[in-house]
């Protein structure tokens, strides 16, 4: 019985696993919210956006739905406590430093954020890092299964 009482997750855990799934749900909502922007709205955007989304190679939004469908899929999968969200954090990942290796190799973006706008581009490869770490840390602590 006392193993079953020490394999219980803390309450941080759910309450870390919860914000993790809040953060991947936001960036699924940013995903839908540019696949479904049109070319009328792209065009009232400044130049400047314009011709960032242009620089854009193809494969770029499915690399973009990847790191956030698998970050959601891995995020529920860490709070229904099963030992693949390591995995799918780790498909999250790789989507993320796709759209990275855009950012600061393949086109001029990076280059060009000032500020406020490189919180993000910062702070999303940091996250997802971190998600795989303790998915990992929970999955040696036997709170997956």
């Amino acid at each position: 019985m006392a193993a079953i009482i020490d394999n219980k997750p803390p309450i941080w855990f759910w309450i870390v696993s919860g914000l993790a799934l809040l953060w991947n749900g936001m960036g699924v909502g940013k995903f839908l919210a540019d696949v479904n922007t049109s070319a009328q709205d792209i065009a009232k955007m400044p130049q400047a956006t314009q011709d960032m989304l242009a620089s854009l190679p193809p494969w770029y939004m499915f690399a973009f739905g990847l790191a956030v469908i698998a970050g959601v899929l891995g995020c529920l999968s860490l709070l229904a406590r099963k030992k693949w969200a390591a995995i799918l954090l780790g498909l999250s990942l790789l989507g993320v430093l796709a759209q990275q290796a855009v950012f600061w190799i393949m086109t001029d973006i990076g280059k060009n954020l000032k500020g406020g706008e490189l919180v993000m581009p910062i702070l999303i490869p940091i996250v997802a890092i971190f998600l795989i770490w303790f998915a990992r840390m929970s999955s040696a602590k036997s709170w997956l299964t």
